[in-house]
């Protein structure tokens, strides 16, 4: 256990971080796991163009690809290069809460080369609000990133406290200090992050929709897309969109498009 525990970089301290991500990026770069802190809680990263990493990751949490991890990306004008399609107000949303905690799901890009489970050709991206992150992501470019928990256990908001469920899964820890500080977190739950459904949106067949309440409101939403945002009858809670949804911390989600968000729901960073 002792050489597992090693392998967390303490980032307040200069030499641990500039060692740290060097080991971060070349183990991305080898399809190794990575866990790094997020504004919302703490996710485990995967190189997302590497099928043999993606599946790593849902091993190391005891998933399966019926549950695939969303997108984190270095900035917005990423997005256009994974979406198939960027609406007017999800372009709104994202300049008014990225970096930050608001997921968006999309169709996916069809030239995009990567397996990120069963994702119904959709995908689910954030561009998270910490510098650690920030800067692995601007050297990796996008990376598949779940919360660093096992399926069914509480979000990590610690490094320590993802190293004690996933171990020698993953192959560096960095350390940011605590997650989720920045949001106030409601009736003790993580400090997940909101996500929203624009597939129909995209497709011009409906209005946006909230598959998981969390650090961003439905009234923030609604101030910048108006009633571009279904009603909130239509909105799943985290605690009723899947059984674990409470305990997963990064965005997430294959059934983007309907009630099958089940024991998946991936706050990443999701996170």
């Amino acid at each position: 256990m002792g050489a597992v525990m090693a392998a967390i970089y303490d980032c307040s301290v200069d030499s641990e971080l500039l060692t740290g991500m060097r080991l971060a990026r070349g183990a991305i770069g080898r399809g190794e796991l990575v866990v790094i802190p997020t504004d919302t809680v703490y996710g485990v990263a995967a190189d997302a163009f590497s099928p043999a990493a993606v599946q790593r990751l849902l091993d190391a949490k005891g998933r399966g690809r019926q549950s695939p991890p969303p997108v984190l990306v270095p900035g917005i004008p990423t997005l256009a290069a994974l979406a198939e399609s960027v609406p007017a107000e999800v372009e709104a949303l994202v300049a008014a809460f990225w970096p930050g905690g608001l997921t968006i799901v999309l169709p996916a890009a069809p030239s995009l080369v990567w397996d990120l489970g069963e994702t119904r050709g959709t995908v689910a991206l954030r561009m998270p609000q910490d510098r650690i992150a920030l800067e692995i992501l601007s050297e990796t470019g996008p990376l598949a990133v779940s919360s660093a928990n096992l399926t069914g256990r509480p979000a990590a908001r610690t490094a320590a406290e993802a190293e004690a469920m996933l171990g020698d899964s993953v192959a560096v820890y960095l350390d940011g200090g605590e997650a989720g500080t920045a949001y106030e977190r409601v009736d003790g739950k993580d400090s997940s992050s909101t996500i929203v459904d624009a597939t129909a949106l995209a497709s011009g067949s409906g209005k946006l929709r909230i598959l998981r309440h969390g650090v961003i409101t439905a009234e923030q939403l609604r101030e910048v897309v108006g009633d571009a945002l279904a009603d909130d009858q239509s909105v799943e809670t985290a605690d009723t969109a899947a059984g674990t949804a409470a305990a997963e911390s990064s965005g997430a989600a294959a059934a983007s498009t309907g009630p099958a968000l089940r024991d998946g729901v991936d706050t990443a960073a999701d996170t």
